[in-house]
């Protein structure tokens, strides 16, 4: 995959990290999920407003702590 840099002032930079849902979620991965945001917004607007909601609730979650690693889903999973 062909990989560019781009450059951001350092207040998007912030508010880009405002959105991340983890700490070591990819800027490439917020902005895909952003773009999705949008051009859902664009075709189904009710849509677009539960996937923020939904955002949101995880954000929530994730800072209280209370979420699942990948190594206890892979036991979970019997993986």
């Amino acid at each position: 995959m062909e990989v560019t840099t781009i450059k951001l002032h350092t207040n998007t930079k912030s508010q880009l990290d405002h959105f991340r849902e983890y700490r070591n979620e990819s800027y490439d991965e917020l902005i895909q999920k952003m773009i999705y945001i949008v051009k859902t917004l664009k075709k189904q607007p009710k849509l677009s407003i539960e996937a923020v909601e939904t955002i949101e609730k995880a954000r929530k979650r994730i800072k209280q702590g209370n979420f699942v690693t990948e190594k206890d889903a892979r036991q979970r999973l019997g993986l």
